[in-house]
């Protein structure tokens, strides 16, 4: 009654709505997500199964059972299949050099209730992988009918597939988030599903971050600090942004040597969350302006502001700016010119 008293009487801020064109593309975005856990635990059950027959082949394969010929060779095995060499075969690419880890790993006990049960998971993944194509196309012909989310050519046209190339007067939303490192199209659009395209909303990046749940509450008592628990916040697009900052880890940017600077001091869990926070402040700015564009600052970007050298040439343009010489230098220290060793700085 209380609560309701007070959103009566407008005290309350009032709770985060995206509009319902970009709920129809979150809808989409949000049934992908959760038919993509589905099929990761229909894989799950496929590999114990294997494993029940002694076939240990994830063992040899890095990708697990999505690399399609990890695929070929489970469906030759359902087939009534069981010569390793025969099933080793059937590797392409990279794993042709595995075929003999192959071999010895696919000489299991694989019976024919095995592969009744196989080729039911086998169909339930195909079934899957349909599904999650339909949900991809159904979120970018949902997103394609938001106007706020179109671009403009260089032409100056504008409309649904506009402002896709380098050369736009302004990128799409989804091409203008897609240019930061670590983010997919696909990403782009998971991320504007959930927080809309209408930065307005969120005052400021810190607004949008917490809301998020990528920050930790406050902990405070008098005049003491702690570590408060983490914010829930929305899940799915802190998801989003957890892959996109591991994206970002292993590329040669400003992202990527942010993330390795704090995994060396704090670990790779704090790393994570932190140029995911740094992402979504960049995400913030570009949706608030549509003409501006991601503009790397580098991976030398710390390194070139605490080098020692750098700042000593960086103080000396300065004095060399203002027409201080050294004697002037001496004099506002107190020293005498012949005081200063050959070779050295002044202390």
């Amino acid at each position: 009654m209380w609560l309701a008293r007070l959103t009566q009487w407008g005290m309350l801020r009032p709770s985060f709505v995206p509009p319902a064109a970009i709920r129809r593309v979150r809808d989409f975005t949000r049934a992908r997500t959760d038919l993509v856990h589905e099929r990761t635990r229909v894989l799950q059950r496929l590999e114990k199964l294997l494993e029940d027959a002694m076939v240990k082949i994830t063992s040899v394969v890095s990708d697990g059972l999505k690399a399609k010929s990890v695929v070929a060779m489970v469906a030759a095995l359902v087939a009534g299949e069981r010569d390793p060499r025969t099933l080793a075969d059937l590797a392409k690419g990279p794993l042709r050099a595995k075929k003999d880890a192959l071999a010895e790993a696919l000489d299991g006990m694989f019976d024919s209730h095995h592969g009744v049960i196989a080729q039911a998971l086998l169909d339930q993944v195909a079934f899957l992988d349909q599904r999650i194509t339909q949900m991809e196309a159904g979120a970018i012909e949902a997103l394609a009918q938001v106007e706020e989310s179109w671009g403009v050519d260089a032409t100056g046209e504008t409309g649904p597939g506009r402002g896709t190339g380098p050369d736009s007067l302004v990128l799409a939303a989804v091409y203008r988030l897609a240019e930061i490192p670590g983010i997919s199209v696909w990403l782009a659009i998971v991320i504007i599903a959930e927080i809309g395209l209408t930065m307005s909303v969120f005052p400021t990046p810190a607004h949008l971050v917490s809301w998020m749940g990528l920050c930790r509450s406050a902990a405070q008592s008098g005049t003491r600090h702690g570590k408060g628990k983490a914010k829930k916040g929305n899940s799915y697009a802190r998801a989003a942004a957890g892959q996109a900052a591991i994206g970002a880890a292993g590329t040669a940017t400003f992202l990527g040597e942010r993330y390795a600077r704090i995994a060396r001091r704090r670990g790779k869990a704090i790393a994570q969350v932190a140029v995911a926070r740094s992402i979504m402040n960049i995400v913030w700015h570009l949706l608030s302006d549509p003409a501006a564009r991601y503009r790397d600052l580098g991976p030398d970007f710390y390194a070139s502001r605490i080098s020692r050298d750098k700042k000593i040439r960086t103080h000396i343009r300065g004095l060399t700016a203002l027409d201080v010489t050294a004697e002037d230098i001496c004099a506002a220290l107190g020293i005498a010119v012949a005081d200063i060793p050959s070779g050295g700085h002044a202390a």
